[in-house]
């Protein structure tokens, strides 16, 4: 398909990083339908650099069968390249290290991070050159179009990126002031492939195999990155995969969903200890029942009554006891 530096990437689909989903079973759980590779959530370079507990907790996971990148985010070249080289040391299980210059949230863009940096594309490359100083590890980033209301800021930013050697770069096609709002402006990264001689992977409004298709014809990108149009539908990962790979695309069911349901809820509660993982599993379960009949109730129940995996496997068994399936 297309290589990260010397690693090989076998789908040209991508799991993007969310944070609150991305865990270490979520990847876990994505990467069993195809994925190329995965990305943890954001990780703070200072929350590395003061050893704060739960920081350190996002780079702790075990190997998977697809790459996995940890995602660090910052305003520091220095600082960025110390964060990359702690995570070497608490982690062998690292792939490659991937920098947030996207973010679009103001209590990481009010810090300078995220998409603030895309204002200052020399910082950009320094940032890049400067972990790859420390680690020999490949180096991505991902990128917006722009900083606040900005649209052309990428220009130079993937510029200044690839002359500090970096190995992929992933854009959404909106402002950061955009947020997720509206269409994504595929019109404005129309066939920047040409222009980008590293692997190039798009995101943005990926729901469907027609987007991903769309998006990769318009751009001429390598893979695509899906984010939440696969919450709750992790057949999509694996449908766009196919596609591409001139597979037959598969179709699923209420007794899938509910399969895939309770085997992500399994894994988040091996990682995280049951009660947590439910209190967190009330804003993902719903996603796997979009779409079927009466399910309204059921998602209200998921999101407001889940303590523990029974609880989870009594509403969903009532839920199919209505509709009598």
């Amino acid at each position: 398909m297309f290589k990260i530096g010397d690693l090989e990437i076998k789908s040209n689909v991508v799991l993007a990083p969310m944070a609150g989903i991305t865990s270490s079973a979520y990847r876990k759980f994505c990467a069993s339908f195809g994925v190329g590779y995965v990305v943890t959530e954001m990780v703070s370079d200072m929350g590395l650099i003061y050893g704060n507990e739960e920081t350190k907790s996002y780079v702790a996971f075990d190997k998977l069968d697809v790459p996995t990148a940890v995602q660090l985010f910052g305003n520091s070249a220095e600082n960025l390249a110390k964060a990359a080289s702690i995570c070497e040391k608490m982690n062998s299980n690292i792939d490659f290290f991937d920098i947030n210059m996207g973010c679009p949230v103001p209590k990481v863009t009010k810090t300078g991070a995220g998409s603030s940096l895309m204002n200052n594309p020399k910082l950009c490359g320094d940032i890049v050159r400067s972990i790859k100083e420390v680690t020999h590890k490949p180096v991505t980033v991902k990128i917006r179009l722009g900083s606040g209301t900005s649209k052309d800021q990428f220009v130079d930013v993937i510029k200044e990126v690839i002359k500090a050697g970096v190995d992929l770069i992933a854009i959404h096609p909106r402002s950061a002031k955009e947020m997720y709002a509206g269409q994504p402006h595929w019109d404005l990264i129309k066939d920047l492939k040409n222009s980008v001689n590293v692997p190039l992977i798009i995101s943005g409004n990926i729901y469907t195999i027609e987007d991903a298709i769309n998006a990769m014809k318009i751009s001429g990108a390598d893979g695509v990155m899906v984010a939440r149009g696969a919450v709750g539908n992790p057949l999509l990962i694996t449908n766009i995969n196919n596609h591409f790979q001139g597979k037959e695309t598969v179709s699923t069911d209420l007794n899938t969903q509910i399969k895939y349901c309770l085997e992500l809820a399994r894994l988040l509660i091996e990682e995280k200890g049951e009660h947590l993982a439910m209190r967190i599993y009330r804003g993902i379960a719903t996603k796997f029942f979009d779409g079927f009949p009466k399910s309204k109730q059921l998602k209200c129940r998921l999101s407001t009554e889940l303590n523990n995996y029974s609880d989870l496997v009594r509403i969903i068994e009532e839920y199919k006891k209505e509709i009598a399936i």
